[in-house]
This record gives C-alpha cells, structure tokens and sequence, in this order.
C-alpha cells in the first residue's frame, strides 16, 4: 500500500499535466475497478473538464467542471500513466509505466479531446476508480473515519498528541499505522520517525511525555517532507514523477537497515515484529 509521500508524487505530477483537459472518451474492463453508471460517466465525465488534482490521506481526487470527482485508490499495485506530448508514469514499478498503452493491466482509459490519455492500470486489481459528486466525497466512509494530515500547517504538536492518547493502551508502533488516528502514515516512515525519536515501537502510547510525543511529532513530519521531496520510496515499490525510483531510501535512517551499525550510537540495528509489520530498531537508541 502507498503511503503519504508516494501518494502526494502522483498527485503533483498529474496536477503539473491534466488540470484543463476534457474528457472525450471512457473504456474500462470491469466494474469492480470502475463502479460507475453508463448514466453518471454520460452525464458527469464525458465532455467534463478537469479542474483539479487533490489528495487525502492515501486517497486521489481528480475533480471536474461537472461537479463530480474521480476518487482513485491505487491500493498495492495501481499506477496512473499519462501520455501525451510529454509521459508521465507514476505507481508500482512495472513495464505498463514505460510501454504501450492500453495494455493487459489496464482498468480504466481517459481519452482527452487533444488526443491525450490518462491510463489506470492495476495487475492485482484490487484499487478503484470511483465518479462521485464533489459535495459528497467529505461523506465517504473512509473519509469520515480518516485521521488529520500530519503535514498541514495547522496541526500542532498538542492537536498530534490529543490524537494519540485515544489509543492510550496501544503500542505507538500500531497507533502510526492506524489511518483513524492521523493520515497517510505507513511502516518505512513509522519505523524513520520512531528511531528519529528514540522511542521503542512497543512503547504504550500512554507511557509517552509530552515531550516525546513533541519530539516524534517533528521527526514524522520531517521524514514524510523529505520523502515527498525525494518522490517517495524505491522500497515501496512506487515511482516518482518522471517513472524515476523515489529516492528516500538513500536517506533512511533504520528501515531494512537491519545487521547495519546504527549512525547514531553504532549498535546494530535489528528486525522484529510488531503490529503485524516488520519493524526496524535500534537497540540501543531505542531501549524499551
């Protein structure tokens, strides 16, 4: 699954290339990955302009002069390709970004009325591409339940530990990965933020001082801004901007770093398990 800083490579990318194109055609191969009406795609995308590019959480939002939006889950292998006078190709990191398009994994096909197209494709098949009005979307279930973006401006350091202590008999290992708590967080930038911090992932989130809720505040927030500037994670098995590997692994920290001298002590740096995840620690920095 993507997380926050993967998700947000593709949004800036398609919002650098598709605000302003108009929908000629649709094709898509099943409902499962397009669950929309022949009366709503009529109605609300064909002939409809796009007009902006939004994410939330792990989430894509393509909104349109209609008043309805394109919601996308990409999930764990979808990708979202561009071809036009320039190509831009963006998700898992297999030959659908570079080679002809429509192919065997294609879901879903845009055809704009310049003669460019938008493609999403998905070997799995396992992510969507929903039509809904606009006004609507803030109501989605997944969106009702989704936690506060840790990157906006206007969430503070007290709003981040208020948000945590509701799982106060929680690991904080767990509490990151939940999407209810705060948006977007996944394993490599919880295991980043947590060896930032030096906060052992086993640690109750009720055991934690404001201090160190302070602390991991800040270190989450400057691992994820890292990760969106490098496009993301080669790890993760998504791509940057130009079908290029994110870059941030070059910078982490502790993740799949296991039998590696940690840089911050020189112990060795170790893999466990927690909250289902394979999790990496330092020992030493990290102490439970």
């Amino acid at each position: 699954m993507p997380e926050l800083p993967e998700v947000e490579t593709v949004r800036r990318g398609l919002h650098e290339l598709i605000i302003g194109k108009v929908v000629q055609t649709e094709q898509h191969d099943t409902e499962k990955g397009f669950p929309n009406t022949l009366a709503d795609v009529s109605a609300f995308l064909l002939g409809a302009t796009i007009t902006d590019v939004r994410r939330r959480a792990k989430v894509l939002m393509i909104d349109l002069s209609s008043g309805y939006s394109l919601v996308i889950h990409l999930k764990m292998t979808g990708q979202l390709v561009f071809v036009g006078e320039t190509r831009f190709g963006a998700g898992h990191p297999n030959d659908s970004l570079i080679g002809e398009l429509p192919d065997k994994s294609t879901r879903v096909s845009l055809l704009f009325t310049d003669g460019s197209a938008l493609y999403f494709n998905d070997q799995r098949k396992f992510g969507w591409m929903k039509l809904l009005p606009t006004t609507e979307i803030p109501n989605m279930k997944f969106m009702q339940k989704v936690g506060p973006e840790p990157l906006e401006d206007d969430f503070t350091p007290q709003q981040f530990m208020q948000r945590f202590l509701r799982r106060a008999k929680t690991n904080i290992k767990a509490a990151l990965l939940d999407q209810s708590v705060i948006a977007g967080v996944g394993n490599i930038y919880a295991d980043e933020a947590l060896w930032g911090a030096k906060l052992h992932p086993l640690r109750l989130v009720g055991s934690l001082t404001e201090e160190e809720f302070t602390l991991l505040y800040h270190e989450l927030r400057a691992v994820m801004k890292l990760a969106v500037q490098k496009g993301g994670s080669s790890n993760h098995t998504y791509v940057n901007a130009e079908g290029k590997k994110g870059s941030y692994m070059d910078f982490a920290r502790v993740f799949r770093l296991e039998g590696t001298l940690c840089q911050r002590c020189g112990a060795i740096i170790e893999k466990t398990r927690v909250a289902g995840r394979g999790t990496h620690i330092c020992p030493v920095c990290q102490h439970l």
